[in-house]
């Protein structure tokens, strides 16, 4: 009877171990990627402002040219 109840300890063991190997990896492969998200909204951003930049200097020297 011992023999089994140690058997069965292990077995819970190992299935602990497994499971817990699991999530730390689940963990692992996630990170960075709210950074990775963090660096595309800055990319968005950046190119909006340029693309408005360049429309209100576009604007601003059409306006400027008809000034005598």
């Amino acid at each position: 009877m011992l023999n089994l109840e140690l058997k069965v300890l292990v077995l819970l063991q190992l299935a602990t171990l497994a499971i817990d190997d699991e999530r730390r990896s689940t963990r692992r492969d996630e990170r960075g990627s709210v950074t990775t998200e963090y660096v595309l909204w800055a990319v968005a951003v950046i190119a909006i402002v340029g693309i408005v930049v360049a429309a209100v200097t576009a604007y601003v020297q059409a306006q400027s040219g008809k000034i005598k």
